[in-house]
């Protein structure tokens, strides 16, 4: 029995266009049970989805000690950040894949898949032997993780009424950062967590060789292991989530058959421009060949737009096709292609914003509390208290920075949304970078060690720079036609994680440039990740440029 979304959206025998017009604008006073059952299926990917890139931040610098056998902090640091480029290059080029598959064969089942991929490619980490090949195997299920964020957007804002949107925007931004949330918690009971674990699989009868290995170095193998679960959500949206009649309408049409496979050869060249950027800034020098900050430049210009071109060409070919199909110049396709691009830029500043300042915000704080924890221990032993200084414990300030930035940011993305109905879309984008680059301000350079100021400071900042995520999928989806929704903003937000890749390999340049403070006269910023945070955070000035050359939106329907 098919499960309808809305009781507005039964269409008539016919499959009348005007019927689905009608329904889609009318803003339906009530929701059936599909719609719920999308949205649910929806909300536990995104959470995932958080809860996957949040353990990886908590353990990722262990599991490459681990496969390095090394302390070297340098060697650790590298690999650590060229593996998150590649999960963010992967998320890009998942989004443009599964976002096609999307308008081609349909969201439900494509959202399927992409839940299916990045759920088993997770889980195929914890038995990883080399940094190469956790790389490989996060680059893959990266993939189905920017699927996912772009089918998921598109089927929630396609089956709910018009009026939802703004809700359901920020419940989307806000779930992702529950998963975060969950992984802070889940830190602070980690040792505990991997005890009990230890306990079970002993008294399951697996080998003590087994057990000791899913277990040593943070149980980071424990961990990937488990980021298998969300696979079973692949069974509940089979079964019990509704495809949207917007794209059942369209495929009616005949129009998702203009899609062809043989495009997504592009995809794949477009795959270079990335993994060149990467290339050229985690490595200082190919052979003989010095990677000067010149050269870094110029490959970073190429590879983008290689990974434009590439990215893009789907899109063109099948504009080109509907529009020879349609026989008329109804088809905007350059339009179409404009709006990618700006949205591209406009999620490219959220993202880099939040990779390459808010992200590293736990680090940082574990860093300065470790430094302040090893005096304290230290001057006890100097002077004599030996047992006092084994008996100090180091604060959780990692973990309880990461909750507190994950709760102020189910606020924000909750808040942004309707802060996008209330003051209009361009206007509320315009605000959310100012307060962004404050609230960045104020956590970098308004602290120098743990406590309750900082963490306040924490949430401010976290409610601030994770907005975006409760903005971008109530603007986007307002963007595109449903032909192209899926397609289109899966483009627009994932393409974003390429430039915070960029940023992400800035973190460690930047480090190594601002060694000492900078004295700017009337302030003085503290050498280190405050610098290299508070530089990359003027990306949001740039946002705030960008925006007024995108359309308002409020108000009006989703583009048939």
């Amino acid at each position: 029995m098919k499960l309808h979304a809305t009781k507005h959206w039964g269409r008539s025998p016919a499959g009348s266009q005007e019927t689905s017009k009608l329904a889609s604008s009318s803003g339906g006073e009530s929701t059936g049970r599909g719609a719920w059952m999308a949205l649910a299926a929806a909300l536990l990917g995104w959470m995932f989805d958080g809860a996957e890139m949040g353990v990886f931040s908590l353990v990722g610098r262990q599991a490459v000690k681990d496969l390095l056998d090394t302390n070297d902090e340098a060697q650790v640091g590298l690999w650590f950040n060229v593996i998150t480029a590649g999960f963010l290059v992967g998320a890009a080029t998942g989004g443009v894949l599964f976002g096609w598959l999307g308008d081609r064969i349909g969201r439900v089942r494509a959202m399927t898949l992409s839940v299916f991929t990045y759920a088993v490619f997770t889980g195929l980490c914890g038995v990883a032997f080399n940094p190469i090949q956790v790389g490989v195997l996060r680059f893959i299920a990266a993939l189905g993780m920017g699927g996912e964020w772009s089918l998921g957007v598109a089927l929630v804002m396609e089956v709910w009424p018009n009026k939802s949107r703004a809700f359901m925007a920020g419940l989307i931004g806000a779930a992702a950062n529950v998963g975060y949330l969950l992984v802070g918690f889940l830190g602070i009971g980690l040792l505990q967590f991997l005890a009990s674990m230890e306990g079970g699989m002993r008294g399951m009868g697996l080998p003590g060789s087994w057990v000791d290995m899913l277990v040593a170095n943070s149980g980071w193998r424990l961990m990937m292991i488990a980021g298998t679960l969300p696979a079973l959500l692949t069974f509940f949206i089979r079964v019990f989530v509704p495809e949207s009649e917007k794209w059942e309408h369209e495929n009616e049409k005949g129009s998702t058959s203009n899609w062809a496979t043989v495009d997504l050869l592009a995809v794949l060249v477009g795959m270079v421009g990335p993994a060149l950027i990467v290339y050229f800034w985690a490595f200082d020098k190919s052979g003989s060949i010095d990677h000067s900050i010149a050269v870094r430049i110029v490959a970073t210009l190429v590879g983008l737009v290689i990974a434009s071109l590439g990215y893009i060409y789907p899109v063109v070919r099948f504009l080109q096709r509907q529009h020879f199909a349609a026989g008329t110049d109804a088809v905007p396709y350059k339009l179409t292609l404009q709006r990618m691009v700006l949205a591209a830029c406009l999620s490219g500043v959220a993202l880099l914003g939040t990779w390459g300042s808010t992200q590293q915000a736990p680090s940082w704080v574990d860093k300065i509390t470790e430094a302040k924890f090893s005096a304290e221990k230290q001057a006890l032993i100097d002077a004599g208290k030996t047992t006092e200084a084994e008996a100090l414990v180091k604060p959780r300030a990692k973990e309880y920075t990461l909750i507190w930035l994950s709760i102020g940011a189910i606020v924000g993305t909750i808040g942004a949304a309707f802060m996008g109905d209330w003051f209009g879309r361009r206007l509320a984008y315009f605000l959310l970078c100012g307060l962004s680059v404050a609230s960045a301000y104020l956590l970098f350079l308004g602290n120098t060690e743990y406590g309750p100021w900082l963490l306040t400071c924490a949430f401010i900042n976290g409610t601030c720079t994770a907005s975006f995520y409760g903005w971008l999928p109530l603007y986007l989806p307002e963007l595109f036609r449903t032909s192209v929704r899926a397609t289109g903003q899966g483009f627009s937000f994932n393409f974003g994680r390429i430039l915070a890749a960029i940023g992400v390999l800035q973190v460690g340049n930047l480090l190594k440039q601002f060694s000492s403070n900078i004295d700017l006269g009337f302030i003085t910023i503290p050498a280190g990740h405050p610098a290299a945070c508070t530089i990359i955070t003027t990306v949001y000035l740039v946002g705030m440029v960008l925006i007024w050359f995108a359309p308002e939106t409020r108000g009006k329907p989703l583009p048939e």
